[in-house]
């Protein structure tokens, strides 16, 4: 494996490889490109199979933070942070704050959450107490806290813009939605699509999680393998990546696909060719997800709850401006999408070659 050829195709700027011998602690924090600013991206512990499988995820997700953070208007670049280890055996204070301490070598060139798979924000605290570049801790530490419920909101008004997009109406009431995950952002969806008035078809790999969210939020529990064969108008991803695929994308039975996930399209070009082939409207991940990176990225500069929501919102209007982008270039909305967000870098960078004294 040559990194400096993966470097080059993806675009990326950085790939760090952290090891502490005392803890056992693996990382690999991946910053993709900074042309608008530090980058910005989360923490997640997985136990990868191998090296290449954590440096993919690492480069994969860094690389849509760029476009995220880019789409989103915000002067951030994208970074990720993994860290190769077993969650229910590895995680224990010196191995959280020792990956502080490497985000404190960085010295703010990285800034990360630790809201994602496998870590919260109490995992960030701790990691909190070596370094000042954590994001997203608990509330009473005069943080922003968890950042699934506005990425679940944004999420929401985003189904509002498809609707709209291709029914010509953004009520939502009566449409029948399969969702499939039901962690950080995908159970406080569930308050969202209760009051939307939409019928609810839900499945989670945990099945007491299904089951006691079931009793609250009344929806049709079925089985994960099921999940991609209900018959619905939309159906939303909220918990891996890399799930529309070559088999999973011919038992759909939807129209829309909008949700939660990062990088839900296995391949990108082939997969986004296969929904539009088959007639169905997909919102790019990173636009619609978008309202948990705002969140923390507000925490920088003094958090404030109503311009959050406020700049989630927009995710409305941006996606509706993608759609038909897409539709009038005749390309699909990812690509669309990724239009939008590389125009605003080109944009920026041209600025930016402005010398200004310091």
């Amino acid at each position: 494996m040559d990194i400096f050829e993966l470097m080059k195709k993806g675009g990326h700027e950085q790939v760090i490889f952290n090891y502490d011998k005392e803890t056992g602690l693996r990382a690999i924090i991946a910053i993709h490109d900074t042309t608008l600013g530090h980058a910005c991206g989360g923490t997640r512990m997985v136990n990868y199979a191998s090296m290449e499988d954590a440096l993919k995820d690492a480069m994969r997700l860094s690389k849509a933070m760029t476009y995220k953070c880019a789409a989103a208007d915000e002067d951030k670049g994208g970074g990720k942070g993994v860290i190769w280890g077993d969650p229910k055996k590895d995680k224990n204070e010196a191995y959280l704050r020792a990956y502080g301490r490497f985000i404190e070598i960085l010295k703010g060139r990285f800034v990360t959450g630790a809201a994602d798979l496998n870590l919260n924000e109490a995992d960030g605290s701790i990691m909190g107490r070596e370094t000042r570049y954590i994001l997203a801790k608990p509330k009473e530490e005069g943080s922003s806290g968890n950042t699934g419920a506005i990425t679940a909101y944004g999420v929401f008004v985003g189904l509002k813009a498809c609707a709209q997009f291709l029914w010509g109406d953004n009520n939502l009431k009566g449409k029948k939605i399969a969702v499939q995950g039901l962690g950080a952002v995908g159970e406080p969806l569930l308050e969202y699509l209760k009051e939307g008035g939409l019928e609810v078809i839900a499945t989670d790999i945990s099945e007491k999680t299904l089951q006691s969210l079931q009793m609250r939020y009344g929806y049709k529990a079925v089985k994960p393998e099921e999940i991609y064969e209900v018959d619905c108008d939309i159906f939303s991803p909220s918990a891996i990546g890399g799930i529309l695929n070559d088999q999973t994308i011919p038992k759909l039975k939807c129209r829309i696909i909008a949700g939660c996930a990062n990088n839900q399209l296995e391949d990108e070009g082939r997969h986004s060719r296969m929904l539009h082939e088959r007639g169905i409207l997909y919102a790019p991940d990173y636009i619609i997800n978008a309202g948990g990176v705002i969140q923390a990225i507000d925490e920088e500069q003094g958090y404030h709850s109503e311009r959050v929501k406020m700049k989630t919102e927009r995710i409305y209007v941006r996606l509706l401006h993608i759609f038909e982008m897409a539709q009038k270039e005749g390309i699909f909305p990812v690509e669309a999408a990724n239009r939008y967000a590389e125009m605003r870098i080109r944009e920026i960078h041209k600025m930016r070659r402005l010398y200004v004294p310091k």
